[in-house]
């Protein structure tokens, strides 16, 4: 990884979970972002959303920790929103897998948390 470090923070902002994703993110930081998505789904909120605008990098086992997210958050009636805009190589992810039907997106942050 060149520059900026992987990371995967977890703010509320006007009563939702924003989990927002940073740099080139992978197997090692899975774990994380499932562990993150996990207590949002739990949070009693009725709203998460993922920034993945400022994801330069995403591979499977982040695509397979959404899935999971996403049936956890449907099982606790929590929505859950994946937010751009995305840059090409993930763009590609939900492109070439099919992914991108799967989820609820918006185009960024700020849209995807109004109501």
């Amino acid at each position: 990884m060149s520059g900026e470090e992987a990371v995967v923070r977890t703010t509320i902002d006007r009563g939702v979970a924003l989990v927002s994703l940073r740099g080139e993110i992978d197997e090692d930081h899975a774990p994380a972002l499932a562990r993150a998505l996990a207590e949002t789904a739990a949070s009693g909120l009725t709203l998460t959303v993922v920034d993945l605008s400022r994801t330069r990098f995403a591979d499977s086992s982040v695509l397979h920790t959404l899935f999971e997210a996403q049936r956890a958050h449907r099982a606790a009636g929590v929505g859950l929103v994946l937010a751009g805009p995305l840059q090409a190589s993930v763009r590609r992810l939900f492109e070439v897998t099919g992914a991108g039907s799967a989820f609820r997106m918006a185009d960024c942050p700020e849209a995807a948390m109004k109501p």
